[in-house]
């Protein structure tokens, strides 16, 4: 009998301790979506950088954007980042636009 009841106890305290971890806070939430999306849109370096920081933001508003559109507003920030202008833009943003 008490080695039953040391059992469920350890048992009860097992699938509580799962229960919590399984859990996750709103910003981990959030940067698992975030993540998951940059991997979608294949990104890397100063895109993916960019992209997870508007992402993270808290008044960010990514999740109602497609895809595309998504990937239009990371290559923009990254070009403003990078201070591009005139045919250096255009060209950054094609090849941008491009990556799959």
């Amino acid at each position: 009998m008490k080695q039953m009841l040391m059992t469920l106890a350890l048992a009860t305290t097992l699938v509580a301790g799962y229960a919590s971890a399984a859990e996750k806070t709103a910003q981990q939430q959030k940067m698992t979506v975030c993540n998951q999306q940059a991997s979608s849109q294949s990104l890397k370096g100063d895109s993916r950088k960019s992209f997870m920081s508007n992402c993270l933001k808290k008044d960010s508003k990514t999740t109602g954007l497609t895809a595309q559109q998504q990937k239009m507003k990371t290559c923009n920030a990254t070009a403003k980042d990078k201070k591009l202008a005139g045919a250096e833009r255009k060209s950054f943003m094609s090849g941008c636009l491009k990556k799959s």
